[in-house]
């Protein structure tokens, strides 16, 4: 399976941080957020993978080369210009001949992609988006889901008193390489006000699929912050693991010593 990553976005929401280098190359628990992403790929054996670059391009490149060290063939889609992140996508239609996983390149998770992977399965559309709940609405698309968990209505950031749904396109998509043959080429397209929208009005399915492991975009401050503390966490979190385990594994070599001693051959 392959994937993309959308990494050419100035990060505007992000300045000053984002100044001198793309947001995927902020770093959240000392790693930045590509490495991160193609790793968390690579788990799930996607080891090639395309990344579209626009905004300080060569920091992407300079860092991650052509991914052999992490045993990945790494393709890079150079934009002169901003396509939004369906036209950036189309821009890569000779990539894909087979189904990809399209990702965002400012989004921290450690979601289960193969449970993602077997959701579009069941949902037999030729898209499937990774679905999150959300405390503020007007700063998300959100979307309605019907009872086999398919998208039935989308807005972009509505107005508090207009949100119909607390549940939030993620940035983490499954899609066919049919569908790129659908999109004008050369033409800036959005794939959350421009695509979407347009495959709901034409009735085709388009499947949401929620989920419960970490995902947060990292477009603002206060979701870097919200980043670095989750990152902080886990990693306290595998520390105490390991401390346990060390802990634990003499207590039961121990329990079992005394057993031998207690009822000798």
């Amino acid at each position: 399976m392959k994937a993309m990553i959308l990494a050419a976005g100035e990060g505007t929401r992000l300045r000053p941080l984002t100044a001198n280098h793309p947001t995927p190359m902020l770093e959240v628990g000392g790693v930045p957020l590509v490495e991160q992403n193609i790793l968390w790929l690579k788990r799930y054996s996607v080891t090639e993978i395309a990344i579209n670059l626009h905004y300080k391009p060569w920091a992407i490149v300079h860092h991650l080369g052509h991914g052999r060290r992490w045993g990945l063939h790494l393709h890079y889609s150079f934009e002169e210009q901003l396509w939004g992140t369906a036209g950036a996508v189309k821009q890569l239609a000779w990539y894909p001949n087979e189904r990809f996983v399209l990702l965002y390149g400012n989004v921290y998770t450690d979601l289960d992609l193969a449970s993602l992977i077997a959701a579009h399965q069941r949902g037999g559309g030729a898209l499937t988006a990774a679905i999150i709940s959300i405390d503020n609405p007007s700063a998300h698309h959100i979307v309605e889901l019907d009872a086999q968990a398919r998208i039935r209505r989308l807005a972009a950031q509505p107005e508090h008193d207009q949100a119909f749904s607390r549940l939030a396109i993620a940035g983490v998509f499954i899609v066919e390489p049919t569908l790129l043959s659908e999109w004008p080429a050369n033409q800036f397209l959005d794939l959350e006000r421009d695509i979407l929208p347009q495959m709901l009005a034409a009735g085709q399915p388009v499947t949401g699929h929620l989920i419960r492991k970490t995902l947060i975009q990292v477009n603002t401050p206060e979701s870097y912050q919200r980043a670095q503390q989750l990152a902080a966490q886990h990693k306290a979190n595998l520390a105490q693991a390991e401390s346990a385990r060390q802990i634990v594994a003499p207590t039961v070599q121990n329990v079992f010593q005394r057993f031998v001693f207690a009822y000798p051959d």
